[in-house]
């Protein structure tokens, strides 16, 4: 028996690996899809079944799997220069990809600091934000506000921003504390007293104003993920938010770090989602796909302002003792350079907009299952809440599993999805064809109704 024997690869996972977000006890009693290759939007495993990749491998694919041109830039670069430290050196492709990150994200931000994921990068930005007071003379500015139904990341200082119990409360004892802002959750709003109404009275900027003011003298800054809480359940916020969010900031002195981790680069149909509201936070976290969904990178970009501020002799201790052994990695920034390439060569944001709205007629076509409560999108970003009772709102009980259940069904209909309880996430490669949008409605449709028309 050869080590790629598919038999043989889940054996040795089973045996070896220690999975993200996995209950390991279930896992080691199934018979994992082994995946060895990609094509385009299609995952395919040992066994050479074809599965299209409904949520781009963890929300970080744009331009497909196996792209020729990125694939030809990091073989180029792998020729030239594996790794080279930026602590003492500069760099060729992390000076050439800061530059590029300056040209094209929000006006405003000007300097480019470099680590590896998404919690990293915002893990920097709540450090920057925290010396950045104490380096101006108000060092009792420490706290932060983030919002329920949040997620940052899986490092201490951004599980601290977070607001998932499921995810962030066995680590309660080792988080510093926050104030926590009522999430934008309209299907299950918290606030109003008529969310059967369809009307939004945004009573949730209200009570953030509210707790703004009280503790705007010791905030360093405001958390966000702009315009969609993405792990939250893919909660879309009312328009208008998030320059709300920026007005409020510079109203009482506060710093907005905006988390474009899951939501930056094309995946609102914006390049950023900050863009849409004409928005320029202090500090912007980005990651997943920025590479395309190729190699870990992640950037934490701020403003002129910030920056100065940790300028000064050595002797003052101003510099930010942070850094990663891999940061600004030639490969990783080699890719990032060769997608943001290809978004200018293929014209990807416009091409991006009749996907958008067909994508959007599909979903509403759902809302017509008993059990689809209610559906959620920002570009090619969708979630599809399931509930056993339309009516009443009323969930299923997450010990059921029902969303898992859905996306196990969908395997059958070549395709591989993964949900946020009972919340099914729609976030495929930006260059899915019109054809794979409705191969991959279809499976979702069959799906829901194959698991929720079993049930009263």
């Amino acid at each position: 028996m050869s080590d790629s024997d598919t038999k043989t690869l889940q054996e040795y996972d089973r045996k070896y690996v220690w999975h993200p977000f996995t209950q390991m006890k279930e896992w080691e009693e199934e018979a994992p899809v082994v995946i060895t290759r990609g094509e385009g939007s299609w995952l395919i495993d040992n066994d050479g079944n074809r599965y299209l990749d409904g949520v781009g491998s963890v929300w970080t694919n744009v331009h497909g799997h196996c792209h020729p041109y990125i694939n030809s830039a990091i073989k180029s670069q792998v020729d030239r220069l594996e790794h080279s430290t930026l602590l003492g050196l500069a760099s060729e492709k992390s000076a050439l990809l800061a530059k590029k990150l300056i040209e094209i994200t929000p006006i405003g931000l000007e300097k480019v600091f470099y680590s590896d994921n998404g919690s990293t990068a915002v893990e920097i930005g709540i450090k920057m934000a925290f010396q950045y007071w104490r380096h101006i003379g108000k060092p009792e500015k420490t706290k932060f506000i983030s919002f329920k139904n949040a997620y940052h990341g899986d490092t201490i200082g951004a599980v601290s921003v977070g607001g998932i119990d499921i995810f962030h409360e066995v680590f309660r004892p080792l988080l510093f504390p926050t104030v926590q802002a009522p999430s934008t959750y309209c299907y299950r709003c918290e606030l109003s007293t008529e969310q059967n109404s369809g009307r939004c009275n945004k009573e949730c900027l209200d009570q953030l104003e509210i707790l703004m003011e009280q503790h705007a003298c010791e905030t360093a800054a405001l958390v966000i993920e702009p315009h969609l809480q993405g792990a939250g359940g893919m909660i879309v916020q009312p328009e208008g938010f998030v320059s709300k969010v920026r007005e409020l900031c510079n109203k009482f002195d506060i710093l907005m770090i905006a988390d474009e981790v899951a939501v930056g680069f094309g995946r609102t149909g914006y390049m950023f989602a900050c863009e849409k509201e004409s928005v320029t936070p202090d500090i912007m976290a980005l990651s997943k796909g920025i590479t395309a969904g190729y190699l870990p990178l992640a950037a934490t970009l701020t403003t002129q302002k910030i920056y100065d501020a940790f300028l000064g002799d050595y002797t003052e201790l101003k510099t930010f003792f942070h850094g990663h052994t891999f940061t600004g990695n030639p490969i990783a920034c080699a890719s990032a350079l060769a997608s943001l390439e290809l978004f200018e060569a293929d014209d990807l944001l416009n091409r991006l907009k009749p996907k958008i709205s067909q994508l959007q007629s599909r979903l509403e076509s759902l809302l017509e299952l008993p059990h689809v409560g209610n559906i959620r999108q920002l570009g090619m970003i969708a979630g599809i809440e399931l509930v056993k009772n339309r009516e009443t709102r009323e969930a299923f009980d997450w010990a059921e599993r029902t969303g898992i259940a859905v996306c196990r069904e969908a395997r059958k209909h070549g395709i591989f999805l993964r949900p946020l309880g009972n919340v099914i996430v729609i976030f495929p490669p930006l260059s899915i064809s019109s054809d794979e949008i409705d191969f991959l409605m279809d499976g979702v449709e069959k799906s829901i109704l194959s698991i929720t028309g079993k049930t009263d």
